[in-house]
This record gives C-alpha cells, structure tokens and sequence, in this order.
C-alpha cells in the first residue's frame, strides 16, 4: 500500500485503521472473534497502522467489560513486528463526558495496563488522549521522555493539540504526531500546518468521514436507536442536517464518479493527497467498508484537484458538525 510519513522517522500504510467503534460509541459492541478477523483482513490488505486508546470500553449486559485495547492486541500479536499500534492515555468516560488526568503517576500507570491488555512490551505511538489544564504539557512532555527512555513507548504525539501546545511539548520532547479532528466538513486545524512541517510532526486525522456521515452510507430516514451509539447525539445526523448537507453530498458524488471512486474513497484521497503527513484512521466493522476504505490510497489526486475541492468547500453550505 501507498505510504504517508508519520513523523520523522516512520511511514505508515496511507489509511490506518481505527478500531473504537468495533467496541465503543458505535452501539453495543461488536463481535470480538469477528473483528479480530476484521483487523486481520486489514493487515493483508496492506493496512499496518492501528489506533486504539486505554478508554475504549464497553459493558456487556452480564457487566463484563469489554477493552479494545485488548481486541487489538490480541489480534495483532501475531503481526506485532510489522504493525504500528497507537494507543492513548489521560482520559476517562464519566457518562457522556471526559475526565481529564495527565499527572505523572497516572499516565505510568495507565501505560502498564495498555501493555498488558495490547500483549506487548512497548508502544508504538502513544498519546495524551485530551490536554490536561491541571497539568502543564511540560510535565507531561517529560513524563513521556521517562517512558521513551524505560523503552516502553517509542514515540509520542497529543489528541486534539494546539500549536502552543505543540511547540511547548516538542521543547522538551520531539512529537511525532497529533491525532485531530479532520475531514472536508471540519477545517480548523489546517492553520497547523506550518508549524507540523516546521517540526516534522504528522498529523493523524480521526473522524476523517464525519462519523460516517461522508461515506453517504445512511440518509434522514436512517434511526440510531442504541444508546450506546453516539451517533443518536451527533448533529450531522439529524433530518434538517440531512437538508443543509444535501449541495456537499451532491458535490461530493459528483467528483466522486469523475475520479471512479466512492464518496468515502474520495473524503479520504483528499486528505493523502494534500499533504504527505496526513494519514486518516477510519473505523468500521464491516469488511466491505474496509476494503472501501483502504483502496482510497489508489485514488491520485492533483495539486490542482485538490485545491478546487478546497475552493469549493469553503462555499458550501454545511450543518453543525459533533465536535465543532
């Protein structure tokens, strides 16, 4: 497969593969026997960037719970030699919300679990899941540092970063990558750019379909019932979405069958294409989608094709987006 950079050192297959919605807040959690196949299939279809995160977790109706860190892991342990694992610490789930606890003593600790549950003796990529504001980055900066040095993370990077953020954390310990939000419907972090190509730091895109929205998989008539499923709190979801969206899906079709491509291969191609360091993590559960998905690397697009889907973007109308 195609390769992007993931940071200075590394390349990574152009799509990766986003394993949180085969266990959490995408309804009840899926098969584990079936996605562990499901991640195999990605493997040998030439997909070797994996993400995960310590607080990817459901409950079972019998009150076990269910970690996709140890999905993962179990299913890579296998391929560990060929495969990029990233997962994620800092955060945890109250409810609907986010915890926030970036101290020292709890990141070390949360690194002992993920390498257990992942089967492994080191992490790939590891990332503060959300800016702590009780912990100044430099602490945790240092602290990552300390597990670089103990060989038990190789390289870190920071979820949902700002430039301040970036550039005080790579002050006292080179990052790797970011893991933000990004996709045609949300923008925001391309003001970025400059400063990752500045200091040699990716930029790995989560939600890169909107949460599915973008893959024109699903229309107004379309319920979320599970309770479990974000999705029934996503506002691109809902019917008058569906109404405000309507001139981005066209467009999206329509270039889409000039490039022979799908809507969800062209969001993708997009992002590969406009900048080299871009790598999208897409989830799914279904092995057609990710087949879907991963062939997006096969979708070239221009300088100039880019730009134009950049021009048009900036004038079509779009509704609130989960996230914004």
């Amino acid at each position: 497969m195609r390769k992007q950079k993931l940071g200075k050192d590394l390349e990574v297959s152009a799509v990766g593969l986003g394993c949180m919605g085969m266990t959490h807040a995408y309804g009840k959690p899926a098969n584990k026997e079936e996605m562990k196949k499901l991640i195999i299939q990605a493997v040998e279809q030439g997909c070797n960037f994996f993400d995960t995160a310590e607080c990817y977790v459901a409950e079972n109706e019998d009150g076990t719970i269910e970690y996709n860190e140890e999905l993962v892991g179990e299913a890579l342990a296998p391929y560990r030699d060929q495969v990029i694992i990233a997962t994620k610490c800092g955060v945890h789930h109250q409810g609907t919300n986010l915890v926030m606890d970036a101290r020292p003593e709890t990141i070390k600790k949360a690194i002992e679990g993920s390498l257990k549950r992942l089967k492994t003796d080191y992490i790939d990529l590891y990332y503060l899941h959300r800016i702590d504001p009780n912990v100044p980055i430099e602490t945790v900066a240092k602290t990552m540092k300390e597990l670089m040095e103990a060989g038990k993370i190789r390289y870190w990077g920071i979820s949902e970063a700002d430039e301040d953020t970036i550039r005080r954390a790579h002050a006292i310990c080179p990052l790797t990558a970011i893991q933000n939000r990004y996709s045609m419907m949300y923008r925001d972090y391309e003001t970025l750019f400059p400063v990752l190509e500045e200091l040699n730091i990716s930029l790995v895109a989560f939600s890169p379909l909107a949460n599915g929205l973008l893959s024109d998989a699903y229309n107004k008539d379309v319920k979320f019932t599970d309770k479990d499923d974000f999705r029934t709190r996503m506002p691109q979801f809902t019917p008058e979405a569906y109404d405000a969206n309507q001139e981005l899906m066209e467009m999206i079709r329509a270039i889409s069958k000039e490039k022979n491509c799908t809507p969800a291969q062209l969001s993708l191609a997009w992002m590969i294409n406009k900048k080299p360091y871009i790598i999208p993590i897409p989830g799914t559960r279904k092995s057609n989608r990710l087949k879907e998905n991963l062939e997006s690397a096969n979708v070239y697009l221009t300088e100039e094709e880019v730009a134009k889907i950049d021009s048009l973007l900036d004038k079509v109308p779009m509704s609130d987006l989960y996230g914004r």
